[in-house]
């Protein structure tokens, strides 16, 4: 029976050197398993029917939010003195978002048009479209600074014509005309007799050209053929580089189109991806890791050198004519127009610049722009893409209407576009790139220690049966028990002792 025992010992053991090396096995296998799906169920294919809807469809809830620079003394502004403005807002529009005229290419990449509708959401905001504000007409100022260089004469005439037209430096209308268009007999006047100066031919208004709209034809990776290259812009409207900057660099198409990157990603990756509405391309830095319901990201920024002037950071002087730091000139693909992109109420801009208008307070959590990436998967789980519309205004001899303005980069709006996955989606995600994992490291490890806790208590036993079966075969021959044989061989010396003792007697 001890031998049975001992058996058994030694098959416990074996069986925990087995657990060992299977978990040996899973901590190297298991990772590369990992790594292997996600590579087969990130590239763009229908038949990765998740990922695939995720792309095409976006069916996270995206919105804009709008905030507006109410001018409060637009009459003092003309004589010179500071911008006085207050923040309304935020106005909130859910961003619908498909892809459509999707068209697969053999050399492993897809082209398509992304459409996009907003509605306004009244629950959200603060405040109704028909809201009145008052900001700087561009049509004016902004035409003001285009026909600077121009004969006084045509000053003079392009004067008369705004004041033909009714058409004064400052707009106070409700935020859905601002928004979306109004009508303007001079917008009519410059189409019919300046065809494409103004960007719209329809309504005029800042957002006229966004609602149902495309952002142009975009051919990317598709990751069959290289999973690094996923996402990766091939080319845009046909084009593998921009014309509207003064430098290759700065004319480059980088990146993603801005919604999915690459998966593996690292400390050290940047989030390139090209923006159509900042006619550039735009990179993002790692700032810190963090956690979002369970599941790990990395949180990328917007550097200081995003929008730095040639003087301050020498790669961005392709995009001057510069003004102060933090602001974008995108006037050469925007018809000239003195129109500058920044960070809202000039966050990471040039402190100067809030001297020169009053009611503007920057901070990071407010005005900072984020993407929250899931570095393994390069899928986005929160996105905050903050920027701020300004227009350049000054005084122009010739047009009256810009009366004394001082030099000004007078901030319009600022708006937030911003989704995050919740629901289902992040139910799945949590379930396959958080607990899965978990237990499969839970596995791997639990084999091992199993393993190791099976080898030492099964040794330990196969050593005691041993000792004891060597005490039964001592037993068997007389021999195993030395404590017996000793008393027997006292007993016999002592009977031999009284024998002698009683034959001496006699």
């Amino acid at each position: 029976m001890a031998i049975n025992k001992a058996n058994i010992a030694i098959g416990f053991i074996v069986s925990g050197v087995l657990m060992v090396f299977f978990g040996t096995f899973l901590s190297f296998v298991g990772p590369i398993i990992i790594d292997d799906q996600i590579v087969k169920n990130t590239v763009i294919d229908p038949k990765n029917e998740m990922s695939y809807t995720m792309w095409k469809d976006v069916p996270v809830p995206f919105y804009m939010s709008v905030y507006f620079f109410n001018v409060l003394n637009p009459k003092e502004i003309l004589r010179g003195e500071k911008p006085m403005v207050e923040q309304r807002g935020p106005y909130v529009y859910r961003k619908r978002i498909q892809k459509d005229n999707i068209t697969f290419h053999a050399n492993s990449t897809v082209s398509y048009r992304e459409y996009r509708r907003y509605a306004f959401e009244p629950s959200m905001s603060s405040g109704n479209e028909s809201d009145v504000v008052t900001i700087p007409n561009m049509l004016v100022l902004g035409a003001a600074i285009m026909m600077e260089n121009m004969p006084y004469a045509v000053r003079l005439m392009i004067s008369a014509t705004f004041k033909t037209f009714k058409e004064g430096p400052f707009l106070t209308k409700p935020v859905g005309e601002l928004m979306w268009g109004y009508d303007s007999g001079l917008v009519e006047f410059l189409n019919k007799y300046m065809p494409g100066m103004l960007p719209s031919s329809g309504k005029f208004g800042l957002f006229a050209d966004f609602n149902n709209s495309d952002t142009g034809l975009f051919t990317i990776n598709t990751g069959s053929d290289d999973i690094r290259k996923i996402h990766k812009v091939d080319s845009w409207n046909g084009l593998t580089e921009l014309s509207n900057w003064k430098t290759p660099q700065c004319n480059m198409i980088n990146g993603t189109a801005g919604q999915m990157w690459p998966p593996f990603m690292t400390r050290e990756s940047t989030l390139e991806f090209y923006s159509p509405d900042a006619c550039r391309s735009m990179e993002l830095v790692y700032q810190r890791d963090g956690v979002m319901k369970g599941i790990p990201l990395y949180r990328y920024v917007a550097p200081k050198t995003l929008f730095a002037n040639g003087t301050d950071y020498a790669p961005n002087e392709g995009f001057c004519p510069c003004r102060q730091s933090g602001l974008l000139n995108v006037s050469s693909c925007r018809h000239n127009s003195p129109v500058f992109i920044s960070h809202p109420h000039f966050f990471n801009a040039d402190p100067v610049l809030l001297d020169y208008v009053q009611g503007l307070n920057p901070t990071e959590e407010e005005h900072g722009l984020f993407i929250d990436i899931h570095p393994l998967t390069g899928v986005p789980l929160n996105v905050s893409i903050r920027l701020q519309l300004n227009l350049f205004m000054k005084k122009v001899s010739g047009i009256t209407e810009t009366g004394k303005i001082s030099d000004v980069v007078m901030p319009m709006i600022w708006f937030e576009e911003s989704g995050y996955i919740d629901g289902p989606i992040l139910n799945s995600f949590h379930t396959n790139l958080v607990v899965l994992p978990a237990v499969m490291d839970f596995m791997q490890y639990g084999f091992i220690a199993l393993g190791l806790a099976t080898i030492i208590v099964a040794s330990l036993l196969y050593r005691k049966f041993k000792r004891s079966n060597t005490n039964v075969k001592m037993s068997s021959t007389g021999v195993d028990n030395p404590g017996a044989s000793y008393k027997e061989w006292v007993k016999d010396a002592h009977d031999h002792e009284k024998k002698e003792m009683s034959n001496s007697e006699k």
